[in-house]
């Protein structure tokens, strides 16, 4: 009853400009039409077009991401950075995340040779800008877009949730390997589950579906080596019709900024 009693408020923020690449812990997220900006508006592609991620490729983890007002900053073990200005360089090619196909450009030669030497196969970045536009589907929002995420503009769990999985597998696992957009703080262990409408700031923010855990969370993101935790914890107790679920996935409505801080109201 503890939680119930304080106001539950967001405690970190995170965004992930490079779809699988290291996040970048921030106080304050602009949000637009796509969700966070600047959350995974640049992708990895093989030679198809299609993505990549650390389901197959988990040094994908150790690459580090910055941004300033006009470049976007890569740089990973044994390799020199990379600095390259945001928007297009190459011709627009068509991507796939998924099952989903769509516009993006390609961000030049210089980045594919630095993809490629670094992940070992062919690759190229690329860029999804604004007027391109990926919608989630009736199912979840039928005006709701994303970018390069899985499928959902955010992503949210709670610390109470991960520090009671902590205690069941028996380790400190970070919070990165939950790649959260939204954490919140002051609730009981998976109380998220139950919400189905909140407001952060000035915007509203409906829970569509609990987010469906994969071998990501196996990594560590600090070393991109993987075992079997937590994903065998959680199938102990978080598996339902054959997905392992931690978290919850979100479509926002409006648009505004997210600060640390901001209570968390419940509406719903």
């Amino acid at each position: 009853m503890l939680f119930a009693m304080k106001k539950k408020y967001l405690s970190e923020l995170y965004i992930y400009p490079v779809k699988s690449c290291k996040g970048m812990s921030l106080r304050s997220v602009n949000v637009g039409a796509k969700g966070p900006l600047m959350d995974r508006r640049w992708m990895f592609v093989d030679k198809a077009g299609r993505f990549l991620s650390q389901r197959s490729l988990a040094k994908l983890a150790l690459i580090h991401v910055q941004l300033d007002d006009h470049f976007l900053f890569l740089s990973a073990p044994t390799t020199m950075p990379l600095m390259i200005p945001y928007g297009a360089i190459g011709d627009p090619c068509e991507v796939e995340v998924w099952n989903d196909r769509l516009l993006a450009h390609d961000m030049g030669d210089k980045a594919s040779l630095w993809a490629t030497s670094y992940l070992g196969q062919e690759a190229r970045l690329v860029f999804l800008p604004d007027d391109s536009h990926r919608y989630v589907g009736e199912k979840y929002g039928k005006e709701a877009e994303a970018g390069f995420a899985d499928r959902l503009p955010f992503l949210l769990l709670s610390s109470a949730s991960l520090a009671d999985l902590n205690r069941r597998v028996g380790m400190n696992l970070r919070i990165n390997r939950f790649r959260p957009n939204l954490v919140i703080e002051n609730c009981e262990p998976y109380e998220e589950d139950r919400w189905k409408r909140v407001r952060i700031g000035k915007i509203i923010f409906h829970f569509v579906k609990p987010c469906s855990r994969c071998i990501v969370t196996t990594i560590n993101q600090e070393r991109a080596e993987a075992d079997s935790e937590p994903l065998t914890t959680l199938a102990t107790f978080r598996k339902e019709e054959g997905k392992i679920l931690f978290g919850q996935n979100l479509i926002h409505e409006g648009t505004g900024i997210l600060e640390v801080g901001q209570e968390v109201e419940l509406l719903e």
